[in-house]
């Protein structure tokens, strides 16, 4: 010990490479300004103009959430640019099923000691899934916690918050039979069921450096880190018809456990087996990580990443929007049928080509 006695650096936190990394970080954050932001890295919290944003009579909308083990990926293949995405989508994607504009962004980073390349690459991949959202990145906290973390690890949180007119408020108190399910793709697994893919390569004894199995011209860890898609933008333009019903993110819990979600009681959705082809990935977890039928629909979203519902009436409309958005690949998945009491609130029709039945 000095002279001068222990301080905080001796305990494992360093208070000026801290500083440092928000002095660096500042140009991303900038970056990501919007109407109505006001990013200030020097204060204790962010500032966000509503008004400024021409909102009449709003309702604020808040979601928080993680990336889950696929953090562990990023963390053992050192590949840190894209997990940042990861989280900015599983938060922002929950925000616009009811229709709301992700307005602002705040971040968590934690770890053991604070390694500013690592964590410089975490967050450019924020900002730049912010600017691609919409949303202003107005803050954060970086926390340096000796001993809660082994060398290398960190955890990540997000946070969003965003708006929508009262009288656009998606709730899905419209929905009713006969309405049409459209499916937009996933780019992949997304965010769920990383334990079960990461217990399925250890299984097979693969290595992240070694070509992926279902994609050869990529790493295994480069592929399986395929980050969350943001469907912000499509899914405004279709809300903007007036025609869309209600939103599923297919999220953790998957078809069977997401959609019923926006379903009022007494309706149930049935879905066309044949309607999309299961993804590469998919199908190798099926097949190769032996994971029935079952247990895919229930843990992945197995390539369909967002399910709105809309009228029949309205089905070619909200296409068009969806187009004018950029959206090609939609996918009519079923329809919405009276379901007794007891039934299964998702039901199948036709064989897939990856064998539905069990």
């Amino acid at each position: 010990m000095s002279k001068s006695g222990r301080s905080y650096a001796d305990a494992g936190v360093d208070i000026e490479a801290g500083d440092a990394f928000v002095r660096a970080i500042g140009p991303l954050v900038a970056a990501t300004a919007r109407t109505g932001s006001r990013p200030d890295l020097k204060g204790f919290a962010g500032a966000f103009d509503l008004k400024a944003c021409g909102f009449r009579d709003p309702l604020l909308l808040a979601a928080t959430d993680g990336v889950g083990t696929k953090l562990r990926i990023a963390i053992e293949t050192g590949r840190h640019d894209t997990i940042g995405q990861d989280l900015v989508a599983m938060c922002a994607n929950d925000l616009i099923v009811h229709g709301g504009e992700p307005l602002f962004f705040l971040d968590y980073f934690a770890s053991g000691h604070l390694e500013s390349d690592v964590a410089t690459a975490v967050v450019a991949g924020i900002a730049r899934a912010c600017q691609e959202a919409g949303c202003a990145l107005i803050g954060g906290e970086t926390a340096e916690m000796p001993g809660m973390y082994a060398a290398g690890d960190y955890d990540l949180a997000g946070f969003v918050v965003g708006a929508v007119e009262r009288d656009a408020y998606i709730d899905g108190s419209r929905v009713g039979a006969g309405d049409v399910l459209l499916a937009l793709p996933s780019s992949g697994v997304h965010s769920n069921g990383y334990s079960l893919v990461r217990k399925v390569v250890g299984d097979l004894d693969l290595a992240w450096d070694a070509p992926a199995p279902f994609a050869p011209d990529r790493t295994l860890g480069e592929a399986l880190l395929e980050p969350t898609r943001l469907y912000i933008r499509q899914a405004l333009a279709a809300a903007e018809t007036g025609a869309v019903h209600a939103i599923a993110h297919i999220t953790g819990g998957g078809l069977p456990g997401n959609l019923p979600r926006v379903l009022p009681d007494g309706l149930g959705a049935v879905l066309d087996a044949g309607a999309w082809v299961l993804p590469p990935v998919f199908r190798w977890l099926h097949e190769a990580g032996e994971v029935a039928v079952p247990e895919m629909l229930k843990t992945f979203n197995c390539g369909l990443g967002l399910i709105l519902v809309v009228p029949s009436a309205g089905e070619a409309v909200v296409r068009a929007a969806l187009a004018q958005a950029g959206e090609a690949g939609v996918i009519r998945l079923g329809t919405l049928q009276p379901a007794p009491d007891g039934a299964e609130r998702v039901q199948w029709q036709g064989a897939a080509p990856w064998r539905l039945a069990p």
